[in-house]
């Protein structure tokens, strides 16, 4: 009988970890998106409305993305909406913790991070800035008995 609740304890346990393990290691969609500008970079984002960026909201390793409009000013983020499926905006408001939404710069297109009081992370990103797929190098053919 104690072989048979240890087993069952055993597989329990063995399946838990491995849907821990699996949660952990999938990409949300701003993973992906970070990714992808790790790799490729980015130009710089200059003053102007951009009706074509992804606004994420992430909480723990939970993430949302969604298509949205920024304002930048003087190389800073001074405002953001998200689409809604009207075709309208929204301003995205929060209570910021320690004026996160002062200052935010964009770097590599993505802005930094901002800080809710109820620490949500939020992140603007520029995909139309992500430089083009880097050429690879051409491989040499083997030799040939000619």
């Amino acid at each position: 009988m104690k072989k048979v609740i240890f087993g069952i304890f055993t597989f329990v346990f063995v399946g838990l970890n491995y849907a821990q393990d699996k949660l952990v290691n999938e990409m949300n969609c701003y993973n992906k998106w970070a990714a992808k500008f790790e790799e490729r970079g980015a130009d710089e984002v200059k003053d102007g409305v951009y009706e074509d960026v992804i606004i994420t909201f992430r909480l723990g390793n939970k993430a949302t993305c969604n298509n949205g409009k920024a304002e930048v000013l003087k190389g800073k983020v001074i405002k953001f909406y998200i689409l809604l499926s009207d075709g309208s905006h929204e301003e995205v408001k929060r209570t910021w913790k320690n004026k996160s939404n002062e200052n935010v710069t964009v770097i590599n297109g993505i802005s930094k991070s901002l800080l809710t009081v109820h620490n949500e992370l939020i992140n603007i990103l520029w995909p139309s800035k992500i430089k083009a797929k880097k050429a690879k190098p051409s491989i040499a053919p083997d030799p040939t008995d000619d």
